[in-house]
């Protein structure tokens, strides 16, 4: 969901930055540091904060504080990843059957797509908080292909965090990895396919005709 629908990574890594300031942590720090939260689940996170602020700091509380401070810098929907809209348009108005599998908690995880205007199009979600095991674990996948009725190998699964894309080729989809925000390095060899966009992904799977520039 986050950074492969919805453009809301950038976002978040500011209001990390933001709210560390106080503490005179390093923004460069900071935003590397989060570039390796990208994909874990709230749970992960905020272990990984309690190893990274400073001594005598309540990751609990800097973890909660970040939260609200991301919540307050959002003004308007939240923000789409490019080709997003237009594609899950064409996905679900050919017939389908999608689902969102988020690390986010549901609760949030349903009001930013109802406010990206994109759960509708959506069969189901399966959140973070709602399965047996997070990814990089298959099981979020697993689920989804279970409550749609499908053999995992016979989805499509499209992630932009390498986290992500460990859980969907584990579960035995057909992975397209989309990067967005992560760490300068390679991207992992699964055997997954790489694209620049959602679009250019459905493409090249299949699902949707080429579409020439204009």
């Amino acid at each position: 969901m986050d950074g492969l629908l919805l453009d809301t990574e950038r976002l978040f890594m500011e209001a990390l930055v933001s709210v560390s300031k106080p503490f005179g942590m390093d923004d460069q720090a900071v935003r590397d540091f989060f570039l390796n939260l990208i994909g874990s689940s709230a749970q992960a996170t905020t272990a990984a904060l309690a190893g990274f602020v400073p001594a005598g700091v309540d990751a609990v509380a800097f973890d909660r504080d970040w939260r609200a401070a991301n919540a307050a810098q959002r003004q308007g929907p939240v923000p789409l990843r490019p080709t997003v809209a237009e594609v899950l348009q064409d996905l679900s108005g050919a017939g389908h059957a999608m689902a969102v599998v988020t690390s986010t908690k549901r609760a949030p995880a349903l009001e930013h797509l109802e406010s990206a205007g994109l759960l509708s199009h959506f069969d189901l979600v399966i959140a973070g908080d709602e399965v047996t095991d997070n990814k990089p674990h298959p099981a979020p996948y697993l689920q989804a292909a279970a409550a749609l009725g499908v053999d995992p190998s016979r989805c499509a699964a499209f992630e932009d965090s390498d986290t992500g894309t460990h859980a969907a080729v584990a579960a035995g989809c057909v992975t397209t990895q989309i990067p967005d925000l992560r760490p300068p390095v390679p991207l992992p060899d699964l055997g997954q396919r790489v694209a620049s966009d959602l679009r250019a992904a459905v493409t090249g799977l299949g699902l949707m005709p080429v579409v020439a520039a204009r």
